[in-house]
C-alpha cells in the first residue's frame, strides 16, 4: 500500500490523515502481538505500538489546540494493514515482521513528507520529527530482524 498522507494541500487535513494512519498502525500492532511467538519480539513491538499511541495523542492535542477535531478511528487502510499480518501468521514470526515492516514504510514515508510542509511551526515540527525518528527506528529494527531468505 502506498500512502497519500503528506500530499494534501491543507496541513490540517494531512494531520488528520496521519492520525488515521497511526491508528491503523496500532490495529496492525495488535494483530501482530496476538500472533507473534517470540517474547522478545512481542516486547519490542509493544513499545513500537506505544510510540504510535503517543503520536496519536501529540497530533490530536495539536489539532485540538488549533480548533480542529482529530479522528477517533482509522480508516479502511486498517483492513489492509491487519490483513497482511493475519495472513502472514501462517508463515510465522518472520513473515509477521515482514508484514509489519511493509506497513512501517507507509508511516515513515508519511512523516517524512509531513516535515516538508512550508510554514509549520516549531511545535509541530518537533512532533513530526520525533514521529519520523520513531518510524525510522521501527523500520530499522524490522529490517534487522526480518530474514529475507524466507520470503
Amino acid at each position: 500500500m502506498v500512502t497519500k498522507v503528506g500530499l494534501q494541500q491543507d496541513i490540517f487535513d494531512a494531520l488528520k490523515d496521519l492520525i488515521e494512519l497511526d491508528l491503523d498502525a496500532i490495529e496492525a500492532y495488535d494483530a501482530a502481538l496476538n500472533r507473534l511467538e517470540d517474547t522478545s519480539y512481542k516486547t519490542t513491538m509493544s513499545s513500537f505500538k506505544d510510540d504510535h499511541h503517543r503520536h496519536v495523542k501529540e497530533l490530536s492535542d495539536y489539532l485540538i489546540k488549533h480548533k480542529h477535531q482529530p479522528p477517533q478511528k482509522g480508516d479502511l487502510k486498517k483492513i489492509l494493514t491487519q490483513g497482511k499480518v493475519i495472513i502472514s501468521e501462517l508463515f510465522g514470526d518472520n513473515a509477521i515482521i515482514g508484514a509489519m515492516k511493509s506497513n512501517e514504510v507507509d508511516t515513515k514515508t508519511a512523516y517524512k513528507r509531513m516535515l516538508t510542509y512550508d510554514g509549520i511551526d516549531d511545535a509541530l515540527n518537533e512532533i513530526l520529527q520525533r514521529g519520523f525518528n520513531d518510524e525510522r527506528r521501527h523500520f530499522a529494527w524490522m529490517e534487522t530482524h526480518h530474514d529475507k531468505s524466507f520470503d
